[in-house]
């Protein structure tokens, strides 16, 4: 076969394909009912599964008591709730079952409520498919804070009690969804919150709320109201997983002369004026077009600066006054990006990241919180003032640079260690500069006494090496054992296909000892002091479980013992768990891939498959956890007969920068090669994928690919079922896009050579070979996108069929809507393939 294919994705040899049933003759509503079967199976798998664990331990007479709470769904419920479990004392030598518990009662239904827009975009962002309570906070003095019902709600928890509690209500007479709500660390009577696009406090104690900065008007017209703050634009959001715009400060309050304390609050105030407004079409209920604030390559994004805000208290608890705003906003005009903020455990200093908008540089800082000023914006009535009008009287220090030719992936691991002496900072860093993501100890010394110029002024650094090698540490978690000097991590260290816990020391870096078993991917959350851990783990073949363990440091290493198991692993009813293998490239990478051979799999006959593709960057598909959750539809194709190919090309993430970037600067004209490599290394050893019956399809990214998927290669792929497709990368976000294809001005080409409208003329003549599926409301690949690409086919008289969905955005969401597209792809590959 490989001699019918042409290298030339623009010279192509078309085989004429006829279609051909898949042979049982199901009808629509009989392959509706396998669909309803297998939503059935993962809700049910679902519900097991905790997740967002945190302890808290408490002392009594009898001595400390450790409690985990957790997000779960309760037998024969369909909601998220808070659950939690009692840590036992001392390992047994019997691993006991923990006993599940709900933490409330009277708390029903807390996802039925309406959703506003902030929180279905928030949603969105966030990719969630669980409704109920999807977060809490929990405090030191035993304080429970979380959003459910359109309302917020908050509790005090004595982990000596087990009975059930009845959560109060934080009541509010003012209109408007409260949005991320966070309790101050130094006061659990005052909650923070977002609303209408400004930050709010609320006195629990009182019920009273105040409103601390003014920057949004209210108006009903998205082109008048440009400002906000303590809320991320939607770049920030989407591209670099910052969900938050605003910090409590972790300092204990200070006292005025009246005896009032006050608290502070640093917050990211965001200037959209000068970004596109894009119009969104769908079924609103008050008007049939919806706008939002979206920047496409090599237009203007939001600018943002960060801002401090003091309040106090009056001695009755009745009146919060603000006191002053501060701003630092220099650094808005040498960089782009405002990716991660926060304090320095002492709380004297700001730290911040910034990204240039080429996210080829990436620059650490922090900032002295006497170093803001007087602001110019936020807390003012004139918001028409902005903070680059701001005199720039101080400034920040640039502790750390990261700069890539390639780009620079953004991370959440920063902790920074207790201060040897002032100016000083030593801190735990993550760093791609070596190619490969590692942990490093920095010590960055001030310079004191120095005037500060417009650009900062750059620290003394010196940057030591805890982990080396080609592998990956993952981005998300980091513990530190600050006593013993150890720190505990995420990554890939075996190999790239199991997620594990490892842990070394970062005063005197070398042995890394891996805790967690072999066999299986892991997530794991530990408690402050780093003596116990949970982990969720599974593999192909082993549906999710989870552990409770506890960390013994001796003298001889780190040893982990289990204490009790929180869930064991249930085995999926006639679930066919995918085959891995792996292959050597002609690129000359090792290449992952999986494979569900079809139920009912005979020797030699063949079967039509379905390559089930992403293909992008930040995104791995083919891992050893269990694919019966997220992919649990590929399963069901797999009992309808078809076989089902999924692979990892280069692009793809977990594997180093070298391997990532193979797609830097041409986005769709290299991810096919591979994709096809690997599906006929495969159907050269193995005897059940019928090469004239393949289909391409895929979400997103991997809708895109699948069109491009049939455009370069129809003599590969016979069908082609594109959901949600970027068409045109001009049309895409500019975080996002200009990351892998840089500014258009600089990438003509590539963009060009990107772009699906290229290849228009190359789809096929036949028809029921291309399915087009979008949600009509996708705030994120635009329907615009589909719609390009539906009237370019017309021009050029291309078959193709085209399904809406009117009240969905990117992702499928709405029950029936889920319902109708899984039962819809069935029915196409049973005709068409």
């Amino acid at each position: 076969m490989a001699s019918e294919m042409s290298d030339n994705p623009m010279d192509v040899s078309e085989t004429i394909y006829q279609p051909q049933s898949n042979g049982d003759g199901k009808s629509w509503e009989e392959l509706r009912t396998i669909v309803k079967g297998t939503r059935k199976t993962v809700t049910a798998l679902a519900c097991r599964v905790p997740s967002s664990f945190c302890f808290r331990s408490q002392m009594s007479q009898s001595g400390p008591t450790t409690r985990l709470y957790f997000l779960g769904i309760p037998p024969k419920q369909r909601e998220s709730t808070l659950m939690y479990v009692n840590v036992p004392e001392t390992p047994m030598n019997i691993t006991p079952m923990l006993q599940w518990c709900p933490l409330f009662e009277g708390l029903e239904n807390a996802g039925s409520a309406q959703m506003s827009k902030e929180e279905q975009l928030l949603r969105e962002r966030k990719r969630l498919g669980v409704f109920g309570i999807t977060s809490y906070e929990v405090t030191d003095d035993r304080g429970i804070l979380f959003p459910a019902c359109n309302t917020l709600f908050q509790c005090k928890d004595d982990l000596t009690k087990d009975e059930p509690l009845v959560p109060d209500k934080i009541d509010s007479d003012i209109e408007g969804s409260r949005m991320d709500p966070k309790i101050c660390p130094t006061n659990s009577n005052l909650v923070a919150f977002v609303r209408n696009k400004d930050l709010w406090v609320v006195n629990t104690a009182t019920q009273l709320e105040t409103r601390l900065t003014t920057s949004n008007k209210g108006s009903e017209h998205l082109k008048e109201d440009p400002y906000s703050s303590g809320v991320p634009s939607f770049v920030v959001q989407e591209e670099f997983d910052r969900y938050t715009g605003y910090w409590w400060s972790p300092a204990e309050p200070c006292k005025d002369e009246n005896g009032q304390q006050t608290y502070t609050i640093l917050y990211e105030y965001v200037d959209e004026s000068g970004v596109d407004i894009i119009p969104i079409y769908g079924p609103f209920e008050d008007k049939g077009v919806d706008e939002y604030r979206y920047p496409r390559p090599g237009k203007t994004n939001a600018t943002s600066a960060l801002q401090i805000i003091d309040f106090c208290i009056t001695e009755d608890g009745n009146e919060i006054v603000s006191k002053r705003s501060l701003c630092d906003d220099y650094l808005m005009a040498s960089y782009e990006y405002l990716v991660r903020a926060g304090w320095t455990p002492d709380g004297k200093y700001i730290h911040c990241q910034w990204l240039n908008r080429r996210q080829t540089n990436l620059a650490l800082f922090v900032i002295p919180v006497n170093h803001f000023h007087p602001a110019c914006s936020g807390g003012n009535e004139d918001r028409s003032v902005g903070p680059e009008k701001c005199h720039n009287s101080h400034r920040g220090y640039r502790m750390l640079e990261d700069e890539s030719q390639i780009w620079v992936n953004v991370h959440d691991i920063i902790h920074f260690l207790p201060s040897t002496s002032d100016g000083t900072f030593e801190y735990i860093w993550l760093s791609e500069r070596s190619g490969f993501r590692h942990l490093y100890r920095v010590t960055s010394q001030l310079p004191l006494g120095e005037e500060i110029s417009v650009a900062g002024l750059n620290c003394d650094t010196e940057v030591v090496p805890i982990t080396t090698g080609e592998w990956e540490v993952s981005t998300k978690d980091m513990w530190v054992d600050e006593e013993r000097e150890l720190v505990y991590f995420m990554g890939l260290k075996d190999t790239p296909l199991e997620t594990h816990l490892y842990v070394t020391s970062y005063k005197n870096p070398g042995n890394i000892v891996r805790l967690t078993q072999a066999g299986f991917s892991h997530s794991v959350s530990f408690n402050k002091e780093c003596s116990i851990f949970v982990s969720v783990y599974s593999s192909t073949n082993c549906a999710p479980m989870s552990t409770l363990y506890k960390v013994n440091v001796t003298d001889n290493g780190v040893a982990t013992q289990p204490v009790g198991l929180l869930m064991p692993s249930t085995p999926c009813s006639d679930y066919i768990p995918p085959e891995m293998f792996n292959f050597k490239s002609k690129s000359g990478f090792t290449m992952y891939g999986m494979y569900y051979k079809p139920q009912g799999y005979q020797p030699g006959v063949k079967y039509p498959t379905v390559l089930f593709v992403y293909g992008g960057p930040h995104v791995q598909l083919v891992s050893n956890s269990f694919k019966g959750l997220k992919y649990l539809r590929l399963h069901t194709l797999a009992t309808q007969g078809y076989a089902v190919v999924i692979l990892d090309g280069r692009g793809s993430s977990c594997r180093g920068l070298k391997f990532e970037s193979h797609i830097k600067n041409r986005l769709g004209t290299t991810e096919i090669e591979d994709q096809v490599e690997g599906l006929q290394w495969l159907m050269s050893n193995v005897d059940f994928i019928d090469e004239k019956r393949v289909a391409i399809h895929g979400w997103s990214y991997g809708g895109y690919l699948s069109l491009m998927g049939l455009a370069q290669r129809p003599d590969v792929f016979k069908v082609s079922i594109a959901g949600a497709p970027v068409v045109d990368w001009n049309l895409y976000d500019t975080g996002y896009t200009e990351r892998y294809m840089d500014l258009p001005d600089h990438n003509d080409y590539g963009y060009r050579q990107g772009n699906v409208l290229t290849y228009v003329k190359n789809f096929p003549d036949q028809e029921n070979r291309l399915l087009i599926i979008h949600g009509l409301m996708d705030e994120n690949v635009h329907f615009s996108h589909s719609s390009l690409l539906v009237d370019a086919l017309i021009k050029e008289c291309k078959p193709h069929t085209l399904q809406v969905y009117p009240n969905e955005r990117h992702g499928i969401r709405g029950h029936e809507a889920g319902e109708h597209y899984r039962t819809l792809v069935l029915n196409f590959l049973k005709h068409n393939l």
